[in-house]
């Protein structure tokens, strides 16, 4: 009697080993909402190294390492006292600068020497507090300044803003929010896929700091939100998405002369796979902004759920299978130039493009 043969053993498909995680650290970043800093100090985290923001006496925000030097307890546990941050332990304070102001008991003012809190440059802008990802010493300063939301300041526009969480690294999630494939099928009867699919022209511009697709003959949106946007319009759509380094996302429609939305994201790296987006609406229609403001956000929200589930599926499976492994065809427009941005980013590298790399597809959606 012949031997039965056993079964081949299982292996897992083979992956690179590697994410598409990337660290820029010298770059601004979105780490609150104005409202949520009060006058109690504010435990945050960016790119994994745990930060505490607080408001002085004259309520400038501040940033430091939230890690007292004395006895590395946070000093997100203290309180502001006399415009300082003191630390809840032995009441060390310390200053916006990060200096150590008073150590209850000690005769005489503290030295300096040991007792710095690095300290990390602030800007208050628009309702968000940014963050620079470096620390730097007093008088150092950070390199640019941080991204303006379009039309957040303009009257002429309603804007909505709302934060969301998503499990998944900035570069995953801001592809997702640029990626227009995915809309109608993941998203069908939302947003897109409606009705029969649409042949549309993409041009891809790739710049030295941020790449942008431009759809050509998109017909006016279907589904809930284009009811929502734009009611009774015809004809062709102007729409681009555009990705800005470090971490914006931006998705700019007009319909015609009296329809213009613009969404962007800033996307904060909690750590790895984890990402914050601070999201902003801007929109002029032709309906007031008052009457449609209560209604974007539930229909984002419920949009928002379906890429969450999928990023976060994403994500699991990525840890599971130890690395991920990409098959990218043209459709995938955005996802790999962003990439590429991003890798250059982590070296410091911008390149200096007279003109823009250019290349142009067919897609149906």
């Amino acid at each position: 009697m012949a031997p039965r043969s056993l079964p081949p053993k299982l292996t897992a498909p083979q992956t690179k080993g590697h994410t598409s995680v990337a660290r820029i650290p010298e770059a601004w970043y979105v780490l609150a909402r104005s409202e949520a800093l009060g006058q109690r100090p504010l435990a945050v985290t960016l790119m994994g190294a745990p930060l505490v923001l607080f408001r002085d006496g004259e309520g400038q925000p501040h940033a430091l390492l939230d890690r007292c030097p004395h006895r590395n307890v946070p000093l997100s546990m203290g309180r502001v006292c006399e415009g300082q941050l003191e630390c809840a332990y032995h009441g060390w304070r310390f200053d916006g600068e990060g200096a150590c102001r008073r150590v209850p008991g000690l005769a005489g003012a503290p030295e300096a020497r040991g007792r710095q809190v690095p300290r990390h440059p602030v800007v208050e802008q628009q309702g968000f507090i940014w963050v620079y990802g470096v620390a730097l010493p007093p008088g150092e300063a950070p390199k640019g300044a941080p991204y303006r939301f379009p039309h957040a300041d303009d009257r002429a526009y309603t804007t909505v803003r709302h934060t969301v969480e998503a499990a998944g690294s900035v570069h995953a999630v801001i592809e997702n929010a640029l990626d227009v494939p995915h809309t109608a099928f993941l998203h069908r009867g939302l947003f897109r896929g409606a009705g029969e699919p649409n042949t549309l022209e993409v041009e891809i511009r790739r710049y030295g700091d941020r790449v942008e697709a431009e759809y050509f003959g998109e017909p006016a949106p279907k589904g809930l939100v284009g009811r929502l946007v734009a009611p009774g319009a015809n004809g062709a759509v102007q729409h681009v998405d555009r990705f800005r380094m470090p971490s914006i996302s931006e998705v700019e429609y007009r319909m015609g002369a009296k329809s213009h939305i613009v969404v962007s994201s800033a996307c904060t790296p909690v750590d790895d796979f984890h990402t914050l987006l601070y999201a902003v609406v801007s929109f002029r229609l032709p309906l007031p902004g008052w009457l449609i403001a209560p209604l974007i956000k539930p229909v984002a929200l419920r949009i928002f759920k379906q890429d969450a589930v999928m990023l976060a599926a994403q994500t699991a499976h990525i840890e599971r299978f130890g690395g991920e492994q990409f098959v990218s065809t043209e459709i995938d427009a955005l996802g790999p130039a962003i990439l590429k941005l991003m890798r250059q980013g982590e070296r410091g590298v911008v390149e200096q493009l007279d003109t823009p790399e250019i290349r142009r597809f067919t897609l149906k959606v």
